[in-house]
């Protein structure tokens, strides 16, 4: 939604009639007529504008809608999926976004981790943009050495997962040629001090013998929660914290990874007053 202008969208949500503006040379139906008893996916909505809000909460409350220049009501049956990676909870607060379009989205939130919190998948996708890339440019590169492997598996990675593909891309374009991705070829920010200071916790870029690089991510991975939680005392919320992730991103990677953080949790102390009263009444 972000990406398009305020006045256009409009019309690519709900059409528009004929003459409705300058342009307008015929009848066009939106997105939302168009995907009748389907799903519309709505993109960064937290930039829609507080007109496009409005009209945007109407339909959900009844349906119901009238195409830009026109005034015969239409009724469409359509399912919402909308993203955005701001947070709608401060931009309600801070009165950028509607609080009742808020809670009328909200029913079913999902939280997509961003990509430095799921380093383990970062070694599947480099392989699958990889094999994309490599056939659409018919480049000769075929694998990722494990020292480029350890620096984009230990980078921070702010723009997640398109990032990613713009790297992978990039690097196919200016070495088509080579067979291998090799660290060198990674740009600056990745050998910079804020990449060293992630890169630097991994273990060396060589694999342990007869480890594989996802079971040396995973490894890597796991050090990490296993020290947290002896830091934190096995409070998951105090260990998250430590991590940089939320509680319920912790849980799951605990699941997967099959560590019980209730046997990092220390005994509890017998309350000295207590002591005091058991030994008086002895």
């Amino acid at each position: 939604c972000g990406a398009i202008p305020e006045e256009l969208l409009e019309s690519e949500l709900f059409g528009h009639e004929k003459g409705a503006f300058t342009g307008a040379l015929r009848e066009r139906r939106g997105r939302f007529e168009l995907a009748h008893q389907g799903v519309v996916f709505l993109d960064e909505v937290g930039e829609m504008s507080p007109a496009l809000q409005v009209k945007l909460l109407r339909f959900l409350q009844e349906r119901t809608f009238e195409r830009v220049g026109g005034s015969r009501t239409l009724r469409v049956d359509v399912r919402i999926v909308a993203a955005t990676n701001r947070d709608l909870e401060r931009a309600v607060s801070e009165g950028t976004f509607r609080e009742d379009l808020y809670y009328r989205l909200n029913v079913i939130p999902i939280h997509l981790p961003p990509l430095r919190e799921r380093r383990e998948d970062i070694p599947l996708l480099v392989s699958y943009y990889l094999r994309y890339f490599r056939e659409r440019l018919n480049a000769a590169m075929r694998e990722v050495t494990p020292e480029a492997m350890a620096l984009l598996v230990g980078y921070h990675w702010p723009g997640n997962v398109r990032e990613l593909r713009n790297i992978v891309e990039r690097m196919l374009v200016l070495y088509r040629q080579e067979p291998v991705l090799r660290p060198e070829f990674l740009p600056e920010e990745f050998h910079g001090p804020a990449a060293s200071t992630s890169a630097g916790r991994l273990p060396s870029g060589r694999l342990p013998p007869g480890r594989t690089l996802s079971q040396a991510v995973e490894d890597f991975e796991r050090g990490l929660v296993l020290g947290a939680l002896r830091e934190a005392g096995g409070v998951q919320t105090r260990a998250a914290r430590l991590l940089g992730t939320t509680r319920r991103i912790l849980g799951y990677r605990l699941t997967r990874l099959g560590i019980r953080p209730e046997e990092f949790r220390k005994p509890r102390r017998p309350h000295a007053s207590g002591d005091r009263q058991n030994g008086q009444q002895s």
